[in-house]
């Protein structure tokens, strides 16, 4: 069957419709957006505002709201290093969560350094949050909420539209870190009122390198200072010059987003047969809402790092692909309450529109007889089913 891939959280596969909507912009079509003196400068202006208008459209915003760029890493650091030098008048207090993905605690840490005062909040064994310890610990002097929408390690839902209500009542931006929600849910921001929210096209089967920012247009503008300068691009809001093939393909591969697809089918199927086919596994976050693709899956006393060793062909994750590589557990899991050893045991699994009920069958297949290889020739596991741990 070939490898299986199952790690669509850290980034898909290129849409083949979004790739025959960008070459003709690499080819063709190859004008400087900004160049708009000229037909081919027109053209290209003409493609990326058809992207922007394409985003706005999905999102139910407005097009000048979106402001396009890399990725969510280049959008988390706009916002958070902006907002702090935009608002430390007001304040210097900004809340944010452990759980967070990488990009959110690294700027967090980076605005730190220069006098900002981080508040984590805590969470639960599920990853939740307390409204009630939000809502109390926004004071006058806090410039930011910062809480991701869906995470990337476990799927777990945060209740947005609560955060934001509570953001709006308290009279304080909330930047929410979409990355992993949008293509997968439907976000509508005419109804739920975040001020600031990020994307990422390889998220959604679209291209990497490229991005969106939503600022919400308020009575009272909010403020958030350029990260790149250059020239008057996104009206000077990210400098450099337009990426037009990646925004045309973000734009496309949004749009293509809002097709219905039965990712929850797919990933209840796997965590229903994995449950029953391999004992002692179980699934963080499984009781509470989650994305509907996402599944992190505790492998009682087999390590992820050698259950991946053992099946070649399966493309799984330890965590976020950001620190994937790093020997540490997953600090989204500890955040969790959960042990190292926990962590360490612990694999995310992430299925897409492209994958199939065969190949989750042709998985378990390949993970069972893995864990079993692993678990027969454990003394850990002997003790552990002779009760001695």
């Amino acid at each position: 069957m070939g490898l299986l891939y199952f790690d669509n959280n850290a980034t898909t596969k290129l849409d083949d419709r979004v790739l025959d909507s960008m070459l003709p912009y690499l080819r063709e079509s190859y004008g400087n957006a900004s160049s708009i003196q000229h037909k081919l400068g027109r053209q290209a202006n003409h493609a990326v505002e058809r992207a922007r208008n394409q985003v706005a459209e999905v999102l139910s915003c407005q097009a000048k709201e979106i402001f396009f760029c890399s990725g969510s890493t280049e959008a988390i650091n706009t916002v958070i290093k902006g907002v702090f030098q935009a608002y430390q008048k007001k304040g210097k207090h900004i809340i944010t969560c452990r759980t967070e993905h990488k990009a959110v605690l690294s700027a967090c840490s980076a605005v730190e350094k220069s006098g900002a005062e981080i508040q984590f909040l805590g969470s639960d064994g599920n990853g939740l949050i307390d409204l009630k310890e939000l809502e109390n610990s926004i004071r006058e002097d806090t410039i930011l909420v910062c809480l991701m929408a869906g995470n990337n390690e476990t799927g777990v839902l945060h209740p947005i539209l609560e955060i934001a209500e509570i953001c709006a009542k308290k009279d304080v931006l909330f930047f929410c870190d979409a990355t992993q929600w949008i293509g997968k849910l439907p976000l509508n921001l005419a109804e739920v009122p975040i001020d600031i929210l990020c994307l990422s096209a390889h998220k959604f089967h679209g291209p990497k390198g490229s991005g969106a920012l939503f600022v919400r247009r308020k009575s009272k503008p909010i403020q958030i200072l350029a990260l790149i300068v250059g020239g008057n691009q996104e009206h000077g809001f990210r400098g450099g010059t337009y990426a037009v093939p990646q925004i045309v393909g973000l734009g496309g591969a949004l749009f293509l987003a809002k097709e219905a697809h039965s990712l929850g089918n797919l990933r209840d199927y796997f965590e229903e047969k994995i449950v029953q086919e391999i004992p002692e596994v179980n699934i963080h976050g499984k009781e509470v809402d989650r994305l509907p693709n996402t599944s992190n899956v505790h492998f009682t006393y087999v390590r992820g790092s050698e259950l991946m060793t053992k099946v070649p062909e399966i493309c799984i994750s330890s965590g976020s692909a950001c620190v994937s590589g790093d020997r540490d557990p997953s600090h989204v899991l500890k955040a969790m309450g959960l042990s190292d050893e926990e962590a360490y045991c612990s694999l995310r699994f992430s299925f897409s529109r492209y994958n199939e009920l065969e190949e989750i069958d042709e998985a378990i297949l390949q993970l069972k007889k893995a864990v079993d290889s692993i678990r027969n020739s454990s003394p850990i596991w002997q003790m552990y089913k002779e009760g001695l741990l």
